[in-house]
């Protein structure tokens, strides 16, 4: 199997007649997912999602892809195909187009719903095309055919992208129910019939590549849900995705069935739902769904609360009502389900959500203890099933952490695509198809790009450092007045700690030992204020780690006058 090398340097100049992808994300992570293609001369983009920060990355909001190898290039995009519309494949959009409004969007009704909704919070009104199952569109120099696939959200599609150099197809996320709740199976002919015509590259969602034997139905979670409504005594407080139609359709039914009113929490839920009952996505009884204020007029056992927060987002609606900082007060009989399944990653926050409920009395329902979620991502068993049926050229996993690539590419061997042609690459790693052969030719910049509030792209992993320091170790200011000629102290040396957990009166040790460093500088004629706050810096570190075993941040602040 090839692989990508560190050393790998700038890609080559693109072949004549050659395919170049290039993913920016969702090779080495699950989310981000992004996936650029080019051939003439021209650029078609495959999704452009967020990915969500974890506890190493305090204050930030979210992780989108690195825009920087296209940005000089963005007159060259043709299109974003949306293959669905879960945040990790469309949350990324508003920020390519804020650089460029006018990129076409293309993808199925909900998806385009879902993200003319976003787009609308940042005031952009984007270029859309809907296509639908079957449909074949010219996109520049790519001719797009748009295939069904079955996933944890309808309307999603498969693209097969022809060009001169061959076929690429891109499965975006997918299973294979074979009883799905809305009827809409993965078009497994049409995959043959692509198959049949010859693909030279596949790329397949790699999520569950290590889990074996194939995803039960989603409506295997129906008598689970309808069992934990029966035996609820008071509110039912279920989390979600604010995108997973599928299972909030399932709740809606429980909830129709036990005599229960619905109420969705949090903006995105109640967007989100919105949108799907207009499109006729999710069918809603008439008075099942109430205004969340209208609650108090309810008895508890005729309420389900629908809400975010299932991965332990921390400002989300659940975390929130966790830590007895929502509206809504988890009470003693409280039954809450979190319908989702775990992201790598989010385990430690979820658990901690966990308990947070399970302190103010609640029974809370999980996947750990209770069949209340199934993955929307193909297994094994499905993936060769797959491969069988493709029969690709070429295979590039795409869509997962390291250990699911190497899962799926071994798997496409298994089925008979040659070792080294079950190409794995990482985010930046650009791989090129010429003459029916895909190969690594190099690597690109594909870095995180963070968003911090209305800050897109200034916190930089050096900031991330800093934070993590101050919130782990604390921080120590130390301030001093000197003498502008001789450099000698005329205040000071005053200090002070902040989450240190060192009260501010044992610095009295050190302070003798500041005074005498910067009386040694003032003495060898060493006044450079710079000088003086490394000085000080190392003098404060060395008593801190040799007394308290610890290194908070140090934060030294000369004063000449």
């Amino acid at each position: 199997m090839s692989h990508p090398h560190p050393e790998l340097g700038p890609p080559p100049k693109l072949p004549e007649g050659g395919l170049r992808i290039t993913p920016l994300g969702g090779l080495g992570e699950i989310g981000r997912n992004m996936t650029v293609f080019e051939y003439g001369g021209r650029l078609l983009i495959v999704d452009c999602g967020v990915l969500f920060p974890e506890e190493e990355q305090p204050g930030v909001d979210l992780i989108l892809p690195d825009f920087t190898c296209i940005r000089d290039r963005l007159d060259d995009i043709d299109g974003i195909v949306l293959t669905h519309g879960h945040e990790d494949h469309i949350g990324g959009v508003p920020f390519l187009l804020r650089e460029k409004p006018d990129i076409p969007l293309i993808g199925s009704k909900l998806t385009l719903a879902l993200i003319e909704a976003k787009l609308q919070e940042h005031r952009i009104r984007p270029y859309t095309l809907e296509v639908e199952e079957g449909r074949r569109e010219r996109i520049g120099p790519f001719d797009c055919e748009f295939v069904a696939v079955n996933h944890s959200i309808p309307d999603a599609l498969a693209v097969a992208i022809r060009t001169p150099a061959g076929m690429a197809v891109h499965t975006g996320d997918f299973k294979m129910d074979q009883l799905p709740l809305d009827g809409r199976l993965t078009d497994l002919p049409a995959f043959a019939k692509l198959g049949e015509e010859g693909i030279d590259l596949l790329l397949s969602d790699s999520t569950n590549a290590e889990v074996p034997g194939f995803v039960p139905p989603e409506r295997d979670i129906s008598g689970v849900l309808r069992q934990v409504f029966a035996d609820a005594q008071r509110r039912i407080i279920v989390a979600s995705f604010a995108s997973h139609v599928h299972r909030i359709q399932q709740i809606l039914d429980a909830a129709h069935e036990y005599g229960r009113r619905v109420a969705f929490v949090g903006r995105s839920m109640v967007r989100n739902m919105g949108i799907a009952r207009d499109l006729g996505y999710l069918r809603v009884p008439a008075g099942l769904v109430v205004d969340v204020k209208t609650l108090d007029d309810l008895p508890d056992d005729e309420i389900v609360l629908v809400c975010t927060g299932s991965q332990g987002e921390p400002m989300a609606a659940l975390s929130r009502m966790a830590n007895r900082d929502h509206q809504i007060r988890i009470v003693q009989g409280d039954t809450v389900i979190l319908a989702s399944s775990l992201i790598p990653g989010n385990e430690n926050a979820v658990y901690r959500v966990i308990n947070g409920l399970s302190r103010w009395g609640a029974t809370v329902v999980h996947k750990g203890n209770a069949k209340v979620h199934v993955s929307g991502h193909a297994s094994a068993g499905e993936l060769l099933y797959f491969y069988n049926i493709c029969k690709p050229r070429n295979l590039m996993p795409v869509h997962g952490e390291w250990r699911h690539l190497r899962a799926n590419a071994e798997l496409g061997a298994l089925t008979g695509v040659p070792k080294n042609r079950c190409v794995i690459a990482e985010d930046g790693v650009v791989v090129d198809l010429v003459d029916g052969i895909a190969k690594i030719v190099g690597k690109v910049q594909a870095g995180y790009v963070y968003v911090d509030g209305l800050s897109v792209g200034d916190v930089t992993e050096s900031s991330l450092k800093d934070r993590r320091i101050l919130g782990e170790e604390g921080i120590i200011s130390v301030f001093v007045v000197v003498d502008s000629t001789t450099g000698k102290i005329v205040g000071g040396p005053y200090i002070q700690a902040r989450g240190s957990g060192i009260e501010d009166s044992a610095f009295s040790a050190v302070i003798p030992k500041i005074e005498e460093s910067l009386a040694k500088c003032a003495s060898d004629g060493i006044a450079e204020p710079h000088q003086l706050q490394q000085l000080m810096r190392r003098s404060v570190g060395k008593w801190v780690s040799d007394s308290y075993r610890r290194r908070p941040m140090i934060l030294p602040v000369v004063v000449e006058v």
